[in-house]
Order: C-alpha cells, then structure tokens, then sequence
C-alpha cells in the first residue's frame, strides 16, 4: 500500500478535498516512501561499490602484476588483500541482511553426462573375471549355476612412447671357387651413418611442430624411457628429416597454386640475430586453398619481410626467378595494403579480391561490449552479422552452384539491407569516432565484401587461414624464437606438409614416418603420389 501513495500517486488526489486526518496520514506516507527510496538507492550504491571492490581485489590476487614482487613483498601484499577481503564479505554480508530474500527458483536436475565410446581401432586387452566356484551356494542344493551372460566395463590405459630397435642383418654370401661376394645393399637412412629410423626422426618433428615441444623439453622425456638423446643431436635429426622433405615443396607448392580461389595471411614470428645478440621480425605468410575446396591444402613460406615482393614472388607471373605461369583466380585477404601490388587489374586482370567478413565483424564486435553511445549501433550491426553468418551455415554441404542460387536468395537481400543500413548510420555518427572507422573499413570494400555472392566457391571469411596461422603463434610461445633464416625455411616446410595432413584428415606421425620411410626410392617424377591430398600408406 504505501508504495501506492508515492509522487505518481499524489497527482491524481487533489488534497484539498481530502480530510484533514487523511491528508496528514497521506502526506506521512509519501515521506516514509521516499525515505524508503532514498535508502534502497543509497544502498544499492553501496552494493555496487564492494562488489566492484572485491571484483578488484580478485584480479589483484590472481593478476600476474603479484609475480613481479619478492617473498616479503608478496606475503606483505597476500595478507593486506585477505584483511580487505573479509572487511569487504563483511560489508556485504551486511548490506544483503536488509534485502527481501529472493524468491529460488527450483533447479533442474543436472543431465548425467554421458561418456563418449573409446574409439574402435584400440587395441583390447581382456581380463576375466568369473567366480572361483560356479555351484550354488546354498547348502541345501549345490547344483552347477548357469551363465547367463556378462558386464563388460572398459578402462582406457596407456603405454609411454615406446623405444625400440630394427636389427637390420646383411647375410654375407661367397662363391668359394669363382671367390665372389654377394650382399643386399644397405638401405639408406634418413640421417646417415644415425642411429634413428624414419619413425623416430617423424616423432621428433611432430613433438616439435605438432606438440610444440622445443628439443630441451624433448631430451627429458625421452630419458624417462631410459634413452640418452641430447637436444643437439635431436636438433640434427630434425634439421635431416626437414631436409628429406624438401623435394616435397614444390609439388606441394604447385598443388596449392592449382585452385582457384586462396586464401592468404602473415604472421610475424622473432629470428635471431646474433650479432646483434636479440631476435628481429621476420615473417610467416601462409597460402591455403579454398574452405569449400574437396582438396585442402596449406604451404607457409618463411620470409624476412611483410614487403609486397613476397606475394608477388610466391603467385608468379613476373618471369624467372618467380614461376612462369602466373596464378589466376580469387584472393581472400584482410585488408593489408601488401596484397595491394598481386590484385592490380591492370596488372593482373584475371585476378580478383575478396575481403574477410570475419574482420569487419570484430570492428563492431568489440565496439559493441564497450560501454558508450556507439555499443548500440555496434549491437545493431553484430545482430545483422548473426542473420548473415547463420545463412552461410546452411549453406556448408552445399556445392558451389547450389551455394551460389541459395546465397542470391538468402543471403544477398540482407546484404543489401545491411548496406542501406550502415550508409543511413554513417550520416549520424561523428567522423574520426570508432564506429565510424568501424562502418567504412565496411562500406569502403562493400565491392570485395560481397564477392562471395556471385561465386559458391568463395568462403565469407578468412578464418581458416586464420586457424592455419595459429600452431606458429603457439609456436613461437614455447620455441622462442626461430634460430636462423635456414631454421625458419625449414619449419616451413614440415609444418606446410603436417598442417595439410591435418586438414586430409591424417595422422601427422603415421604419415611423416611412411613418407620419410619412402621418399629414397620413390620417383622424382611422381613425388605428387606423396602429397597428403593423395597419400596412401605404403
């Protein structure tokens, strides 16, 4: 009742008309209530403020800022927080004394879980389990039980990596009169006159590029198993196996420049400069085939530079010592001015640009969890971007003509409305603001933007070239930094056939060890058989 009779209430009485005895009760009432919001807005406030408080307090306690601090200053800081913490759980414990207590909701019974099946292609080991005696154990029977069936309950184990040796014996054969020797050659080893076979030199590698294990970290582990293999002769191994492999490069290289539609991106990774005795920039650029292409594929070229030469040298087109032929088709990028000098039309005119949509996204996105007048119309965007996104999804098992007819009908109206939308946008934000270098990163390459909607086989974003750059990022986080340019050409190339491997759907260790295994003896000329898109174990 009383909060009936507040300020809106009041101006629908006319107290003149009212009692003398009621306007008084009326005129007590209003105050109480308004002294009734002033304390729920005063504490409110004060809620506000020790929630902020303790959040602070929090990331203080676990922020890596307290690493930086001695042992004294450390214990110094940890029992101050501890005092201001419970000060702060006190305060607030206080604080919601006062408060009607909320009204709980019933919880829904938490879903078990349920256990994925461990995969078929395990080896089983069974172990029995049946009772010592099968009679009865009533007395007064004993007769023999019957089974009638079984449990089965699986445990999955493991065995750490395994050490083993091949014995390769050479039988020796003479002819005693004619006094000839006979004897089957040796075969050749993947590091010659070394002790590894092509499986351990693969491991060394996957540990290093795949699990990102730098060689210090690998020479422990593998003395767990009893083997002594110092990180200098696992770098040695390494640096052989990457060797073995290079033949490999160009085939794979031309495999990649065979589709029509690539996508494209750079990372920059640190090389060490000794004589400078600190590491530089040097970079990664990374060249993958289409998402919707039925062969996928990734090369990484190691590079000094973020120069345009790089593109222009990797896609040809310029005479020796680049490729003769120049690779034509669709190029997905961000909006790097370095891709400026491959995508000329005057140059090039049968090459196209498609630009990312996942980065003009992020411009609205981290707009709109900012809190200020833009996020609104960041929120707006990010909702129009979802509508887009989730009709590109249905779109995934499609062909290309089919994606191409389904885009034109679903896809291509909202672009258009988004287009009207962001253009009646611009007209009311102020120029230099965020969102508006947010709209026109967009409506500046609508034309590139939008490209994918004439061509299902143009993806509407870069991210998969954007997941290929990461293991480099992981990398470069364990290995340091990339020793030397030499060092750097070659990760490139174990990673450009590891990382395709991947995305055939292969395991990265079983196909390094049958390709090191039989990259001796196979011919030059179908090296292309060894490629992941069409390897077949040997």
């Amino acid at each position: 009742m009383p909060g009936m009779l507040g300020n809106h209430a009041a101006h629908h009485i006319d107290m003149a008309q009212v009692p003398p005895d009621a306007a008084a009760l009326i005129t007590r009432l209003q105050q109480q209530v308004q002294a009734q919001a002033r304390e729920i807005a005063w504490r409110d406030a004060k809620l506000e403020k020790v929630n902020f408080e303790l959040a602070r307090l929090k990331r203080w306690k676990f922020g890596a800022t307290t690493e930086a601090l001695t042992a004294q200053q450390r214990a110094l800081f940890q029992d101050t927080l501890a005092e201001d913490e419970a000060s702060l759980q006190a305060q607030l414990a206080e604080l919601q004394r006062g408060l009607p207590e909320a009204p709980k909701t019933p919880k829904a019974p938490r879903a078990k879980p349920r256990r994925q099946a461990l995969p078929e292609h395990l080896e089983r080991v069974e172990h029995r389990h049946e009772p010592a005696h099968t009679s009865c154990p009533n007395a007064d029977c004993g007769q023999p039980m019957q089974r009638i069936g079984e449990d089965v309950s699986e445990k999955l184990d493991i065995i750490p990596a395994q050490f083993f040796v091949h014995r390769h014996i050479y039988g020796k054969w003479v002819c005693r009169c004619c006094q000839v020797l006979r004897q089957e050659p040796a075969e050749p080893d993947v590091v010659d006159g070394g002790i590894p076979a092509s499986g351990l030199v693969a491991h060394t590698l996957i540990s290093r590029f795949v699990d990102h294990l730098p060689y210090y970290r690998q020479e422990p582990i593998n003395a767990r198993s009893g083997v002594h293999t110092p990180r200098s002769t696992l770098a040695t191994w390494g640096g052989a196996g990457g060797a073995k492999l290079e033949p490999l490069l160009e085939a794979h290289r031309r495999f990649i420049l065979g589709c029509r539609v690539l996508h494209a991106d750079e990372t920059p990774v640190p090389l060490l400069d000794p004589g400078a005795g600190k590491t530089k920039k040097a970079y990664v650029w990374a060249w993958a085939r289409s998402h919707h292409d039925p062969h996928p594929g990734v090369i990484y070229e190691f590079c000094l530079g973020r120069g345009a030469q790089y593109p222009v040298a990797f896609l040809g087109g310029k005479g020796p010592p680049y490729p003769e032929r120049a690779w034509n088709g669709t190029l997905i990028t961000d909006q790097y001015a370095g891709y400026n000098a491959v995508l000329d039309a005057k140059v090039y005119p049968q090459r196209r640009s498609a630009v990312c949509a996942a980065h003009a996204r992020r411009y609205f996105e981290e707009l709109s969890r900012a809190a200020s007048s833009a996020s609104a119309v960041a929120t707006e965007a990010m909702h129009r971007w979802a509508r887009i996104y989730h009709a590109e999804g249905a779109f995934a098992e499609m062909d290309h003509d089919g994606r191409r007819q389904a885009r034109q009908q679903l896809s291509k109206p909202l672009w258009e409305e988004f287009e009207v939308w962001l253009k009646l946008q611009r007209t009311q934000v102020l120029d230099g603001s965020k969102i508006a270098q947010a709209i026109d990163y967009s409506l500046n390459a609508w034309k590139a933007l939008t490209l994918h909607l004439d061509d299902g086989a143009v993806p509407v974003d870069n991210n998969l070239i954007e997941r290929q750059i990461k293991p480099w990022k992981l990398g470069a986080k364990n290995w340091l930094f990339v020793g030397s340019e030499l060092a750097g050409q070659r990760a490139a190339v174990v990673m450009s056939l590891v990382q395709s491997a991947k995305l055939n759907g292969l395991e990265p260790w079983a196909y390094l060890r049958d390709v090191l295994a039989r990259i001796h003896s196979h011919p030059s000329h179908q090296l292309d058989e060894l490629l992941p898109h069409r390897w077949r174990p040997g």
